[in-house]
């Protein structure tokens, strides 16, 4: 979530560029992570996947791809990240120019966790994408962790590219859903309701509706040309989503 600066609230919504994504390489306080380790340095091991599956919606730079983690992999990174303790992510709201936004995160900078999800398969996906001449390179080594209990839910905003320097940028930004349907709680009844990351185009129509699945990874361009998208209120237990982004250079 990019550089510090003043942003203006699409007019169709009330809602703006997500609140806090001024802050995105920056951990909140009390919550930067030890640096270094990947899957080596205390997070859960990240198996490299063969035969992903990669849905794309047509016309759009839309991409899902179920069981990106195991649900071992997304419970042991809950397991983690609650282990960790969470910071509350509000914003200031509509009327200052910021989505309304009530989740709560984790910030941590890790490049080795993110290679090694990276080369876990999403290297693979992009391949044969570039941006504005650029090939991409890696995950952004800021790695977010998002809860959202009941009632909990962020306003339709957009993602900003972030410049990491030395002529990299991000474009594409990368959720990878660690509670939903398919996890072992859908049995015991505390699965997930509502939480859906809903995506809207310039009318303010939906363009796609995607609901969380435990371990499916979604992809979406961001940036000048990210569509309008939220994430709907969670009406029962808890959604847990690990975030990242796509870098090019």
């Amino acid at each position: 979530m990019p550089p510090n600066r003043k942003r203006r609230a699409p007019a169709m919504e009330p809602a703006a560029r997500g609140a806090g994504q001024q802050r995105q390489n920056k951990a909140p306080a009390g919550k930067k992570a030890k640096k270094g380790g990947g899957s080596g340095g205390g997070w859960p091991a990240v198996k490299r996947k063969k035969d992903l599956q990669i849905n794309r919606l047509k016309g759009t730079h839309l991409l899902t791809i179920p069981d990106f983690f195991t649900s071992a992999e997304a419970k042991a990174f809950i397991d983690m990240a609650e282990s960790m303790g969470f910071t509350h992510q509000g914003s200031l709201g509509p009327l200052k120019g910021e989505a309304y936004r009530d989740n709560d995160r984790i910030s941590v900078t890790d490049p080795l966790l993110a290679q090694a999800i990276w080369e876990s398969g999403i290297n693979r996906i992009f391949t044969d994408i570039n941006v504005s001449g650029k090939v991409a390179t890696g995950l952004n080594p800021n790695i977010r962790f998002y809860r959202y209990t009941e009632g909990q839910r962020f306003g339709r905003h957009i993602d900003e590219s972030v410049d990491l320097g030395d002529g990299s940028k991000t474009y594409y930004t990368l959720l990878i859903y660690l509670s939903g349907k398919g996890s072992a709680k859908d049995s015991s009844g505390q699965a997930l309701v509502g939480g859906e990351t809903v995506f809207y185009d310039h009318r303010g129509g939906v363009v796609a509706e995607v609901a969380p699945v435990q371990g499916m990874a979604l992809l979406h361009l961001h940036g000048a040309k990210c569509m309008l998208h939220e994430a709907r209120v969670v009406k029962k237990n808890a959604k847990y989503v690990l975030r990242s982004d796509v870098v090019f250079s």
